[in-house]
């Protein structure tokens, strides 16, 4: 009887606390947020500059756009579409309990597992569909409002981005399922990327199946000592990502890897070794791999000299964003426009949506709101990702970003380095393939350095 008694305090607790974070936090998807026309917009390695909307030609990359060789996009619509088009990924209530735990919901302590969710996930939409598809409903989520954009300085951004989830959590919109919008492509190849759309947010459900999942991220952190309920920063989350695509079954997903840094060091040895090392012995196409960097940008407070750096970084193609955040809150960062960065919020709580059926709901896994934030406001502690399709890309990346590093950094040594060599030359401890130990005693004692160090997240 007290066991039930406790379970009961914890069903209670849980669901005050998503009901003090929707009162919290569903005002922040409601607030309109502001754009110059005069600066460029970087989201993931694309650049928009809303001042040309009008003029019908295409731009060379200027004006503080420091991505090379990339054109300007000038379409407001065009920036709203490839925005909503990334996969949200927030609290959940009601879902299947935690195992160990009463906890049916992530409300108050998971935000910094659903910012690496979002990371993976525009991993794999880079993986599965390219930089360039965007989902052709996207617009579709909110009634287009043409006038919040005038030709004033500073303006109001689309007005449609005003939040679109209600307290209650209604859809504005009738539910776009998956007949339907197969029905509307006659190219095979749009029918194929929206079935891998749907596929790749399938992948990131609440449920014990899921790949990678909450269920099956908390199942990961176990081997660190994590468990449902703790409170788990950057650095965590990086290793429990690589962990959770290591055990992957799905035959999809079996030319893909993660890898993590170690030390603020890639190891490109390392890094090509995984994405050489095939499940099939007659395949001898690369793997792709997603590099994770868990790094920090200064000491209590993030220090102002990385800003360029961290601009740098959000304008290479590469990159699959930066999970982060301020103080008690963490957020996925995927651009910025002059000192604010852009990010989607994971802290709005929606219901449960039971990925299995077939033609489940696709709205609530897309942000109709950008945010901005100073970045004087982030929070030191951070991992970045990038993605790499095959071994020629990952060294075309290594060199673009290590000129990139060392032209941004204002001090004697780079953030994080790349070294041509492997990890055991410099007598570290590789990546474990032992599946019972998941986590090698070095990296349980880097996660601890990095878990007293990392912010609190509420």
């Amino acid at each position: 009887m007290e066991a039930t008694g406790t379970d009961e305090v914890d069903k209670l607790k849980t669901k005050f606390v998503s009901a003090w974070n929707n009162m919290k936090y569903s005002w922040v998807l409601k607030t309109k947020t502001y754009f110059s026309r005069n600066s460029p917009v970087l989201l993931l390695g694309k650049c928009y500059h809303f001042k040309y909307e009008d003029e019908d030609k295409l731009l060379p990359a200027r004006s503080g756009c420091t991505i090379k060789d990339h054109v300007i996009a000038g379409n407001v619509e065009e920036f709203r579409k490839d925005f909503i088009s990334r996969i949200w990924l927030t609290y959940r209530e009601e879902f299947p309990q935690l195992e160990g735990s009463a906890l049916t919901t992530d409300c108050g302590w998971g935000c910094t597992l659903r910012t690496g969710q979002m990371l993976l996930a525009q991993g794999l939409v880079l993986h599965f569909l390219g930089r360039a598809w965007t989902w052709p409903d996207a617009l579709n989520i909110e009634n287009s409002d043409s006038e919040s954009w005038t030709s004033n300085t500073v303006k109001k951004f689309t007005a449609s981005f005003e939040a679109s989830l209600s307290g209650e959590r209604e859809l504005k919109t009738p539910t776009i399922s998956l007949k339907e919008t197969i029905g509307r492509y006659s190219d095979d190849r749009e029918k194929q990327n929206e079935i891998y759309h749907r596929k790749i947010i399938s992948w990131f459900g609440d449920s014990p199946l899921t790949l990678f999942g909450l269920h099956q991220l908390i199942e990961c952190g176990k081997k660190s000592g994590k468990k449902a309920g703790d409170w788990y920063g950057p650095a965590v989350v990086a290793h429990i990502l690589r962990k959770a695509v290591e055990e992957a079954r799905h035959p999809d997903l079996q030319g893909i890897t993660i890898y993590v840094a170690q030390d603020c060091t890639v190891y490109s040895s390392d890094v090509i070794d995984k994405q050489c090392a095939s499940m099939a012995p007659d395949n001898t196409d690369d793997k792709a791999v997603i590099i994770l960097v868990p790094v920090r940008l200064g000491g209590e407070r993030t220090n102002a000299d990385y800003l360029d750096f961290v601009k740098g970084i959000l304008s290479l193609e590469y990159c699959v964003g930066i999970i982060g955040g301020k103080p008690k809150q963490s957020y996925y960062f995927a651009g910025f426009q002059d000192d604010s960065l852009i990010y989607m919020d994971p802290h709005y709580c929606q219901s449960f949506v039971d990925v299995s059926i077939k033609d489940f709901p696709l709205e609530t896994f897309h942000c109709p709101s950008p945010k901005k934030m100073s970045f004087r406001k982030m929070d030191p502690s951070c991992t970045i990702g990038f993605y790499c399709r095959n071994v020629q890309d990952f060294k075309r990346a290594s060199e673009e970003i290590t000129k990139m590093l060392k032209s941004s950094s204002k001090e004697k040594y780079p953030l994080f380095t790349f070294v041509n060599a492997h990890s055991r030359d410099y007598d570290f401890t590789s990546t474990t393939t032992n599946k019972e130990d998941l986590f090698s005693e070095d990296e349980k004692k880097r996660l601890n350095r990095f878990s007293t160090e990392e912010f609190v997240l509420l």
